[in-house]
């Protein structure tokens, strides 16, 4: 039973509450505020003019492209994918067409991709997660309150 208690505190504190997140891109989209205005009842005619706007704006709605270059700016902490394989690195910095990185943890080794290598749309940064966090620390508290239970008892 202790041993298992150990093993089980162990585990949570070698867990983190950053994780690797694929950053969303910005939609752009054209609003219509003139539908907005109106507060008459619908008639035949203003149905038709809404099916053709709401037609209209889902041709509209194309993610904003961005750059690679941009999205992996120096220093930043990232997971991107490489011809089907993953790295962790951090990016040191671009050289023409080329991503000059390291490894997380590994700062001697020096890791070289060509733009046209990396999939654009598996780049994830590391960021903070809260919820992953309020989990940590609900288990910290019930664990804190079993162990003064424990010890009363």
């Amino acid at each position: 039973m202790q041993k298992n208690f150990y093993l089980i505190i162990l585990l949570f504190s070698l867990t983190s509450c950053y994780t690797y997140q694929v950053k969303k891109q910005a939609v752009t989209t054209t609003d219509n505020k003139q539908e907005s205005k109106k507060n008459t009842a619908p008639t035949n005619n203003m149905i038709f003019q809404k099916q053709n706007t709401a037609g209209a704006q889902n041709q509209n709605l194309q993610p904003a492209p961005m750059n690679i270059q941009e999205k992996l700016a120096p220093n930043k902490n990232v997971k991107i994918d490489v011809d089907g394989r993953s790295y962790k690195i951090i990016v040191d910095r671009w050289e023409s067409d080329s991503l000059v990185a390291h490894p997380v943890g590994n700062t001697k080794k020096t890791l070289k991709f060509h733009k046209n290598q990396i999939n654009a749309e598996k780049i994830a940064e590391k960021r903070f997660s809260q919820p992953i966090a309020d989990i940590i620390t609900v288990v910290a508290y019930a664990g804190i309150a079993a162990g003064i239970f424990f010890l009363l008892r």
